[in-house]
């Protein structure tokens, strides 16, 4: 018996047949003795849906009535999920996420600030699951805040945080987390424990599992989270401190993002504060730089080449031209057809000759590698968007990914 908080995406209760399901699995839990608080997303294609009758309305909608407008997707959620818990015989009340949760006033990208648990307690005392609708809060002068997309994920590990609750069950429509995706590398194999760090990681590269933010949450407090899928009873993998990994692989998984764009400013002075002078103006205007390669100076100057995401690509450019243009620079290209490939493992961290064995793997199947990002735990290139797929299973098969390791712990 424990207390145990429940998050199901937007697929999970895209429909009413889905919500009844979810509310058979909620109410299992209940009779297994141990309380229970569900966090649920908008049903599936509601949130776009709504975010497109904002904007056919203003074209720049303010930012606090756009929240209220599209926090209202989980609170229809959390009131059919109750309505078919309370149909099945389950005490359930449901409550609006902003008594509980405190936010600053950052809208559409709130940050948690305080989570309130007396009521959510005093629910539980009485024997109730409660329902809370996930991605939002309030801030201290009663307007209505969203996290930002994805972030259902993090109202339910910041509750399982508040509540020292024993796990975080995150319900969506895949059985877990896998080596790499299993669309693309039909290999692919599930694991059964994955570490915050290498989840972290995967997270931010591309796996679209698990929201970063959450993961970071999780981390920081120990909340132990159980990836599991809404329509099988099978286990799914847990994300647990790294001392609960038992399958300490070299390369865990691999992973890919699409959504990358690459800028290169030619021949600019090679002198300190270039570096400064060209990323604050892109930092200003809220665009997120990743992989920054500079080439080894020549006469006093020197290539610099970033990526931003593929989105951002079209409001970054001029920004770079203009950046150029007052450095004197010989020119600004980009490249909107590139990717990420990555490889993450915890066993990097004492295995040397991962990057050489990736390297070589790329380089026989003919694919060039454009720039290299490396952490304690991660090596990312970027590469030719054509070569993703292939660079996938290549780098699967050369990890040797598609078996366990020996000993190690299956699902």
């Amino acid at each position: 018996m424990g207390l145990i908080v429940q998050k199901f995406g937007g697929t999970s209760v895209g429909t009413p047949e889905r919500i009844k399901n979810a509310a058979r699995r909620v109410a299992r839990t209940r009779e297994a003795g141990h309380d229970v608080v569900v966090v649920v997303s908008a049903m599936a294609g509601e949130t776009d849906r709504l975010i497109r009758l904002a904007r056919e309305v203003a074209a720049q909608p303010d930012e606090r009535e756009y929240d209220w407008v599209v926090s209202t997707g989980e609170l229809v959620s959390s009131g059919l999920l109750a309505l078919a818990l309370l149909d099945k015989g389950v005490s359930a009340r449901s409550i609006d996420a902003s008594h509980i949760v405190r936010t600053d006033a950052d809208h559409a990208n709130a940050r948690i600030r305080t989570v309130d648990t007396e009521r959510v307690r005093a629910e539980l005392a009485r024997g109730a699951v409660l329902v809370v609708p996930g991605f939002q809060g309030m801030t201290e002068s009663g307007d209505v805040t969203t996290l930002g997309r994805g972030a259902g994920d993090l109202s339910a590990v910041a509750l399982a945080a508040a509540l020292k609750a024993d796990a975080c069950e995150i319900y969506t429509d895949v059985t877990g987390v896998f080596t790499s995706d299993p669309n693309v590398v039909p290999r692919a194999r599930k694991l059964a424990r994955v570490s915050f760090d290498e989840m972290l990681e995967m997270s931010s590269l591309g796996a679209r599992v698990l929201q970063t933010r959450s993961v970071k949450l999780a981390k920081r407090y120990g909340v132990r989270i159980h990836v599991r899928s809404s329509f099988s009873d099978e286990e799914g993998t847990w994300v647990v401190p790294e001392s609960e990994v038992m399958e300490r692989l070299v390369v865990s998984g691999v992973t890919y993002n699409r959504n990358e764009a690459k800028v290169t400013i030619f021949r600019v002075p090679d002198t300190p504060g270039v570096a400064a002078a060209i990323f604050s103006p892109i930092s200003e205007a809220g665009i997120l730089v990743d992989v920054i390669v500079q080439n080894v100076a020549h006469d006093g100057k020197t290539d610099m080449t970033f990526t931003v995401p593929r989105g951002d690509l079209a409001r970054c450019l001029p920004i770079a031209q203009e950046v150029g243009r007052k450095l004197g620079a010989g020119g600004v290209v980009s490249d909107a057809s590139v990717a990420k490939v990555s490889v993450v493992g915890l066993g990097m961290k004492d295995h040397a000759g991962v990057a050489a064995q990736m390297f070589r793997a790329l380089s026989a199947e003919g694919i060039n590698i454009q720039m290299i990002n490396t952490s304690e735990i991660k090596i990312s290139v970027v590469i030719a968007e054509r070569y993703v797929e292939l660079a996938c299973r290549v780098l699967h098969d050369t990890f040797n990914l598609g078996a366990a390791a020996p000993g190690a712990e299956e699902s």
